[in-house]
């Protein structure tokens, strides 16, 4: 592992996700899962999300739109979460949501909807 990568992804992995979630699942990360923790925070967090060429606001919209075509809904949550820290506006979740229905179907876009209004009522922004 590049521990100057990994260092980098922790940084911005907690700036997404919240400090609190990214020590909540390290701290829970055993021998098994541990690798992953690190190697996911050092490919995905450092080198995918460390280079700036991308903003952070665009690559959580980004994100939504990808994992809610994949349908992955837990992974989805927690980045919905992410991408109102990012500064996605409800909005703006919104507007991707119904692009997931146009590419994706209208029971994946319900999906994204029932998440994001968890999310969004969590956040007080609905």
């Amino acid at each position: 592992m590049d521990q100057t990568r990994f260092d980098i992804g922790l940084q911005r992995r907690k700036a997404t996700l919240g400090a609190e979630y990214v020590e909540k699942n390290l701290a829970s990360a055993d021998d098994f899962t541990m690798p992953f923790q690190k190697e996911m925070t050092a490919w995905c967090w450092g080198f995918g999300w460390g280079d700036d060429t991308i903003d952070a606001k665009t690559r959580s919209m980004m994100n939504l739109t990808m994992i809610g075509a994949l349908g992955k809904m837990t992974e989805w949550e927690t980045h919905c979460r992410g991408a109102l820290n990012n500064g996605v506006s409800k909005d703006e979740i919104r507007s991707i949501v119904h692009v997931i229905g146009i590419y994706c179907g209208v029971p994946q876009a319900l999906e994204c909807f029932r998440v994001a209004r968890k999310v969004l009522t969590d956040a007080n922004l609905i």
